[in-house]
């Protein structure tokens, strides 16, 4: 989805931003917080915008809130692909259909904290937000940017502590203070589009702790991402082949203990399962990372 703002200002101010100071001050204190932390392809990518990659058949079919129900078009359009899996089909040589494709759609700007800090971010003030990006109140844009904000100021389940990162300094101050500084961040590695087709699993390496803060890249003017730390969260590192020869180290997530999750969780209608103690997992999508103890 492509954001084009006529807000001559806004736009000349974080361009000028981004190109001359954004970098350096946001690359400057990712290290002096993580100086032995290097910084993943998600958020170095979100820095020259461009297309993405996602785990999947559209963007739009990765559900990441627990108590959200699926609709019948999700479930249509996953029938064929490999979304949620259980635990236990993670090993070396097992098959999983995927699809890691380029979407078209404008990842927007990574803004810098003093910038992103001096616009408004609430339900509250949402004409404000439209107003100041100059957005039709009755577009689609505003439907999906209302949708963000909403899905931001929901509580969490049980046990799961939410935040929403309007800055790259914001994401790693919230991993920080739920994970420690002794942290590190992983993401998707593949560089070019694949088409849908099955990648046999060639290693598998499970990362450190049961506690993880996972961030995902939202749909908005700019950069925001839906953090959450769970609970009885393991992470994965997974090396895959795909048939055509396309390389990928992938992440996987898995939850160990979904009884808090909505019974018609996309996961569940997928899987035959109820909400239980049957570990649930997925990949994440190339913009989304997952930050995990380093020891």
């Amino acid at each position: 989805m492509k954001f084009k703002f006529q807000h001559i200002f806004l736009i000349l101010s974080v361009a000028l931003v981004a190109s001359h100071e954004a970098l350096p001050s946001q690359e400057d204190y990712w290290r002096s917080v993580l100086p032995n932390s290097s910084m993943p392809k998600a958020v170095k990518d979100l820095f020259h915008p461009g297309k993405s990659v996602y785990v999947g058949v559209t963007p739009d079919a990765f559900p990441i809130i627990y108590h959200h129900g699926a609709d019948e078009n999700q479930l249509r359009d996953n029938q064929n692909v490999t979304l949620f899996f259980l635990e236990k089909d993670l090993y070396k040589g097992n098959n999983m259909k995927l699809h890691f494709f380029m979407s078209a759609y404008d990842q927007g700007s990574l803004l810098p904290r003093r910038v992103a800090d001096s616009i408004p971010f609430s339900s509250e003030k949402f004409l404000e937000i439209l107003n100041r990006f100059s957005v039709n109140p009755s577009s689609k844009k505003a439907k999906i940017m209302k949708k963000t904000l909403q899905e931001c100021e929901e509580a969490g389940i049980k046990g799961e502590e939410k935040y929403c990162a309007t800055s790259l300094e914001s994401m790693v101050d919230f991993s920080t203070s739920k994970l420690g500084s002794k942290i590190e961040a992983v993401s998707l590695e593949t560089e070019n589009e694949t088409p849908l087709q099955k990648y046999k699993i060639v290693k598998v390496k499970k990362m450190s702790g049961e506690k993880v803060v996972a961030c995902h890249k939202q749909k908005y003017a700019y950069v925001v991402f839906y953090c959450h730390k769970t609970e009885s969260t393991v992470a994965y590192k997974v090396a895959m082949l795909g048939e055509s020869g396309a390389k990928v180290e992938a992440v996987a997530v898995c939850h160990q203990d979904t009884t808090a999750w909505n019974p018609k969780h996309l996961a569940f209608q997928l899987l035959k399962l109820k909400p239980g103690n049957i570990p649930v997992c997925h990949f994440l999508p190339k913009d989304n990372l997952v930050w995990v103890p380093k020891y």
